[in-house]
Protein backbone atom coordinates (compact mmCIF):
# COMPACT_ATOMS: atom_id res chain seq x y z
CA UNK A 1 0.00 0.00 0.00
CA UNK A 2 2.87 2.30 0.74
CA UNK A 3 4.26 1.64 -2.74
CA UNK A 4 0.97 2.68 -4.34
CA UNK A 5 0.91 5.84 -2.31
CA UNK A 6 4.45 6.80 -3.24
CA UNK A 7 3.70 6.03 -6.91
CA UNK A 8 0.62 8.25 -6.68
CA UNK A 9 2.68 11.02 -5.05
CA UNK A 10 5.30 10.74 -7.79
CA UNK A 11 2.57 10.91 -10.42
CA UNK A 12 1.14 14.08 -8.84
CA UNK A 13 4.60 15.63 -8.62
CA UNK A 14 5.18 14.86 -12.28
CA UNK A 15 1.91 16.56 -13.18
CA UNK A 16 2.88 19.59 -11.09
CA UNK A 17 6.29 19.78 -12.78
CA UNK A 18 4.70 19.58 -16.23
CA UNK A 19 2.29 22.33 -15.26
CA UNK A 20 5.02 24.57 -13.87
CA UNK A 21 7.22 23.95 -16.93
CA UNK A 22 4.40 24.89 -19.28
CA UNK A 23 3.79 28.02 -17.19
CA UNK A 24 7.47 28.96 -17.48
CA UNK A 25 7.46 28.44 -21.24
CA UNK A 26 4.27 30.51 -21.61
CA UNK A 27 5.66 33.32 -19.48
CA UNK A 28 8.94 33.34 -21.48
CA UNK A 29 7.01 33.53 -24.74
CA UNK A 30 4.79 36.24 -23.29
CA UNK A 31 7.79 38.32 -22.22
CA UNK A 32 9.48 37.93 -25.60
CA UNK A 33 6.40 38.95 -27.57
CA UNK A 34 5.55 42.15 -25.70
CA UNK A 35 5.42 45.33 -27.72
CA UNK A 36 7.09 48.29 -26.00
CA UNK A 37 4.59 50.85 -24.72
CA UNK A 38 5.78 53.79 -26.90
CA UNK A 39 5.53 51.56 -29.99
CA UNK A 40 2.05 50.38 -28.97
CA UNK A 41 0.98 54.00 -28.52
CA UNK A 42 2.30 54.89 -31.99
CA UNK A 43 0.45 51.92 -33.45
CA UNK A 44 -2.75 52.91 -31.67
CA UNK A 45 -2.58 56.50 -32.95
CA UNK A 46 -2.00 55.34 -36.52
CA UNK A 47 -4.74 52.71 -36.32
CA UNK A 48 -7.26 55.17 -34.89
CA UNK A 49 -6.64 57.55 -37.77
CA UNK A 50 -6.26 55.07 -40.64
CA UNK A 51 -9.21 52.94 -39.52
CA UNK A 52 -11.43 55.54 -37.89
CA UNK A 53 -11.71 57.96 -40.79
CA UNK A 54 -12.77 55.37 -43.40
CA UNK A 55 -15.14 53.70 -40.93
CA UNK A 56 -16.92 56.97 -40.16
CA UNK A 57 -17.04 57.71 -43.89
CA UNK A 58 -18.62 54.28 -44.44
CA UNK A 59 -21.30 55.05 -41.87
CA UNK A 60 -21.68 58.55 -43.26
CA UNK A 61 -22.51 57.11 -46.67
CA UNK A 62 -25.64 55.53 -45.19
CA UNK A 63 -26.68 58.73 -43.43
CA UNK A 64 -26.00 60.94 -46.45
CA UNK A 65 -27.80 58.52 -48.76
CA UNK A 66 -30.81 58.48 -46.44
CA UNK A 67 -30.94 62.27 -46.26
CA UNK A 68 -30.64 62.65 -50.03
CA UNK A 69 -33.42 60.12 -50.65
CA UNK A 70 -35.78 61.48 -47.94
CA UNK A 71 -35.36 65.11 -49.05
CA UNK A 72 -36.06 64.05 -52.64
CA UNK A 73 -32.79 65.50 -53.93
CA UNK A 74 -31.88 62.37 -55.91
CA UNK A 75 -32.83 58.74 -56.24
CA UNK A 76 -29.86 56.62 -55.14
CA UNK A 77 -29.97 52.89 -55.83
CA UNK A 78 -29.29 50.76 -52.73
CA UNK A 79 -26.49 48.95 -54.56
CA UNK A 80 -24.55 52.23 -54.90
CA UNK A 81 -24.97 52.94 -51.18
CA UNK A 82 -23.86 49.44 -50.18
CA UNK A 83 -20.93 49.36 -52.59
CA UNK A 84 -19.58 52.75 -51.56
CA UNK A 85 -19.90 51.97 -47.85
CA UNK A 86 -18.28 48.55 -48.37
CA UNK A 87 -15.34 50.25 -50.10
CA UNK A 88 -14.95 52.61 -47.15
CA UNK A 89 -15.03 49.72 -44.67
CA UNK A 90 -12.49 47.79 -46.76
CA UNK A 91 -10.18 50.82 -46.79
CA UNK A 92 -10.58 50.90 -43.00
CA UNK A 93 -9.52 47.26 -42.83
CA UNK A 94 -6.44 48.04 -44.91
CA UNK A 95 -5.83 51.00 -42.61
CA UNK A 96 -5.73 48.67 -39.64
CA UNK A 97 -2.88 46.69 -41.15
CA UNK A 98 -1.13 49.82 -42.38
CA UNK A 99 -1.38 51.48 -38.97
CA UNK A 100 0.26 48.53 -37.26
CA UNK A 101 2.94 47.87 -39.85
CA UNK A 102 3.97 51.50 -40.40
CA UNK A 103 4.72 52.29 -36.74
CA UNK A 104 8.37 52.84 -35.85
CA UNK A 105 10.00 50.47 -33.33
CA UNK A 106 12.88 52.90 -32.82
CA UNK A 107 13.12 55.48 -30.03
CA UNK A 108 12.20 58.23 -32.47
CA UNK A 109 8.63 58.26 -33.83
CA UNK A 110 9.68 58.11 -37.49
CA UNK A 111 8.15 59.89 -40.45
CA UNK A 112 4.55 60.99 -40.92
CA UNK A 113 3.59 58.15 -43.28
CA UNK A 114 5.99 55.53 -41.93
CA UNK A 115 6.45 53.79 -45.27
CA UNK A 116 10.11 53.03 -44.47
CA UNK A 117 9.04 50.92 -41.47
CA UNK A 118 6.68 48.56 -43.27
CA UNK A 119 9.40 46.21 -44.61
CA UNK A 120 11.24 45.74 -41.29
CA UNK A 121 7.94 45.34 -39.42
CA UNK A 122 6.81 42.60 -41.82
CA UNK A 123 10.10 40.80 -41.11
CA UNK A 124 9.46 41.16 -37.35
CA UNK A 125 5.98 39.76 -37.79
CA UNK A 126 7.25 36.77 -39.78
CA UNK A 127 9.93 35.99 -37.22
CA UNK A 128 7.36 36.20 -34.41
CA UNK A 129 5.19 33.55 -36.08
CA UNK A 130 8.03 31.10 -36.68
CA UNK A 131 7.76 27.91 -34.70
CA UNK A 132 9.55 28.12 -31.35
CA UNK A 133 11.80 25.09 -30.78
CA UNK A 134 10.98 23.18 -27.59
CA UNK A 135 13.42 23.90 -24.79
CA UNK A 136 14.30 21.32 -22.20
Amino acid sequence: MKDKKSFKDKKELTKENKFSNSENIKSKRKRESLIPKPVANRMARRVIFTTGVPTFLGMGVFVLSYIVIVKGIAEIPPSITLTSSAICFFVGLLGLSYGILSASWEDSPGSLLGLEHIGPNIQRMRSAFKKVPPSE
